[in-house]
């Protein structure tokens, strides 16, 4: 495989293992629409791809509070799921709208885009935890919620990353289980 266009402003993953709503159920993760709400990607099947389908369930949300540090899952109205984050720094910040969820990815793989350095680790103890769920797409890079191998700054819920949403691996691990590509995520202040 070959990295592909997706990070954390000065990141880039490598798909491992991915699973979307598509049909086929995985996808090449070069995602080159301009648009990131209505993206169509070329189909791909990576080795070891999960060929799950899933279907959108309409009544469910990912709710990121930036002040509070908190992301939810809302489904149906009722709060099913609510953790601490570690958010972007003031100088890179977590962007604030209503996206929806572009990508998934088991065991994404980080490449800094200012040097194209592939981190060797994926997993938990990678930099991006063993699970990514990405929301926004600008230009070459995504904003994302992932895991960390670095917990304290979720405990604290401090402001560090280069925008993207850091989630305890465990919490992330259930938060991917509840959502689908396709759910929104809703980001305040």
């Amino acid at each position: 495989m070959r990295p592909v266009s997706l990070g954390c402003l000065v990141m880039r993953l490598k798909c491992v293992g991915c699973s979307t709503v598509l049909a086929v159920g995985a996808v090449s993760l070069a995602l080159a629409a301009p648009d990131p709400a209505v993206a169509s990607p070329q189909l791909q099947l990576p080795l070891f791809a999960s060929a799950k389908v899933h279907s959108v369930n309409a009544e469910t949300s990912i709710h990121l509070d930036l002040k509070q540090r908190r992301i939810s899952v809302i489904r149906a109205g009722q709060s099913i799921g609510r953790w601490p984050v570690a958010i972007g720094d003031p100088k890179t910040p977590t962007p604030t709208g209503v996206f929806r969820v572009e990508t998934k990815l088991v065991n994404p793989q980080y490449e800094s885009t200012k040097s194209g350095r592939v981190h060797p680790v994926t997993g938990p103890a990678s930099p991006l935890g063993h699970r990514w769920i990405g929301f926004l797409q600008q230009g070459p890079n995504q904003f994302g919620i992932h895991g960390t191998p670095w917990p304290h700054w979720v405990k604290i819920r401090a402001a560090v990353s280069n925008g993207c949403v850091r989630m305890l691996n465990a919490h992330v691990q259930k938060l991917y289980e509840l959502v689908d590509v396709g759910t929104p995520v809703m980001i305040t202040r």
